[in-house]
């Protein structure tokens, strides 16, 4: 499939279930998301809650109108640097056929025009430490291991 035809734009609640199969198609994806028909009703309350927040946006890539990629794109207010906005970019996922072709790097470099686009300073992005494909990806597009992040389940 052809990459340059690429469309992005913010996820519809009728794009839920192949976003969700995204989320889940790796083995880390597989053991946190549960597929099923309709969806889980857990996802479509934080996919409402996402629509109801302006510095959110559930972004989905679509490939001759099929759901291919999708992230997170989240605008962070801050004091810090002068109170400088933030961008950070969650939950990026790619069709498996599509990685490597470069369709993954078109959909960064289209969020990343979004956070200068908002007039953010900086975008930052999580990935688990288990993904060396992806940590290699992301350093290839420009972003830099230049901190450590902590989590804590609850």
């Amino acid at each position: 499939m052809p990459i340059s035809h690429l469309v992005f734009r913010t996820a519809a609640l009728a794009d839920l279930p192949a976003i969700i199969a995204l989320l889940a198609d790796d083995a880390l994806g597989r053991a946190r998301e549960v597929l099923a028909d309709p969806p889980d009703p857990r996802y479509i309350a934080a996919f409402d809650a996402i629509c109801a927040d302006a510095n959110q946006r559930l972004v989905v890539a679509e490939l001759h109108g099929q759901v291919v990629g999708t992230l997170q794109l989240s605008f962070v207010p801050g004091l810090a640097h002068t109170g400088a906005w933030q961008g950070q970019i969650e939950s990026v996922r790619i069709a498996a056929e599509l990685r490597g072709a470069g369709a993954g790097q078109q959909m960064l470099e289209w969020t990343v025009a979004q956070c200068r686009a908002r007039g953010c300073t900086a975008v930052q992005l999580t990935t688990d430490k288990s993904r060396a494909d992806a940590h290699r990806f992301y350093e290839k597009l420009g972003f830099a291991p230049s901190h450590l992040g902590f989590k804590r389940k609850l």
